[in-house]
């Protein structure tokens, strides 16, 4: 990939081309994966559940006790700048937090500064025929660690779910511990059953996507059911519907798992009501959540 001389980026309070942004081979982020991130999206150059993202941000530092190192004015200032930096207007913001620079070892040292490390980059959503065909996924058992709570920068194991899929043409693996789904390699899954919308249960091995909330609140205002509740593998191959959802995917139909088509009779392998009906909501919300 060719880094334009124009992409600017933040990096430890000095703003700079991405190209010359250099960080020490003794950061805790790149020795250990000690550090967490958060990814914003931005449509019309406005933050998208800019506060939702902080939270969750705050969330994630403080299970690693890492000190959050900006105010929420001074992390919407930042961004704010960079964004109207950029020449593209939906764009993703990636923020990137670990504990330091330290010499090795395993034991969290105190008093570090946190490395602060900013970018944008052009939003590249779905497709309309994508969104019109829906995509194929493939299943396979959740390897990933026991934290899946924490937004961490370590993220081997999402690769190799996600490297799964793209071996097979697919967009997505979906993950199932013990028989039961967590989510997707980099996004949440959702299942419909007799028009309800259904997702795991917030815990330990499932990250809270900030469209947990969001999508509670959009069944709400379209009269979706909405249910948080163990999902067997099972029940998933067998949905009426089944969606995706993440910062850049918004939510997103799958239509065939592993081969065989989602779905019943004349819907099977098709884009499904239920997803028809909240995608509308979430363009709706998108200029209403902004900032």
């Amino acid at each position: 990939m060719t880094l334009l001389p124009e992409t600017l980026c933040h990096l430890n309070g000095q703003t700079l081309p991405l190209r010359d942004a250099k960080v020490s081979v003794l950061d805790r982020g790149f020795i250990f994966g000690d550090g967490i991130y958060e990814v914003i999206p931005v449509y019309g150059r406005r933050l998208f559940c800019f506060d939702e993202h902080m939270a969750r941000m705050q969330r994630s530092l403080g299970k690693l006790r890492i000190p959050n190192p900006h105010t929420r004015e001074s992390w919407l200032r930042l961004v704010r700048e960079l964004v109207a930096a950029q020449p593209a207007e939906d764009q993703l913001v990636y923020i990137e937090i670990t504990r330091g620079v330290a010499l090795r070892d395993h034991v969290m040292p105190e008093g570090l500064t946190p490395t602060v490390f900013v970018m944008t980059s052009a939003m590249k959503p779905p497709t309309v025929e994508t969104r019109h065909h829906g995509v194929a996924c493939i299943t396979a058992r959740d390897f990933r660690w026991e934290r899946g709570d924490i937004k961490s920068i370590s993220l081997l194991g999402n690769v190799l779910a996600r490297q799964m899929s793209a071996d097979h043409g697919a967009a997505e693996t979906l993950l199932f511990r013990d028989g039961w789904l967590t989510e997707a390699s980099a996004s949440n899954v959702w299942v419909v059953h007799e028009g309800a919308l259904l997702g795991p249960p917030k815990g330990d091995h499932v990250l809270e996507g900030i469209r947990y909330d969001l999508l509670a609140e959009l069944c709400e205002e379209v009269g979706i059911a909405y249910n948080l509740r163990p999902i067997a593998e099972a029940d998933v191959l067998g949905a009426d519907e089944v969606m995706l959802s993440s910062a850049t995917k918004e939510i997103l139909p799958v239509t065939r798992i592993d081969g065989e088509g989602v779905g019943h009779g004349a819907m099977r392998g098709k884009p499904g009501p239920v997803y028809g009906r909240l995608y509308e909501a979430y363009q709706r919300a998108k200029v209403v959540q902004s900032i």
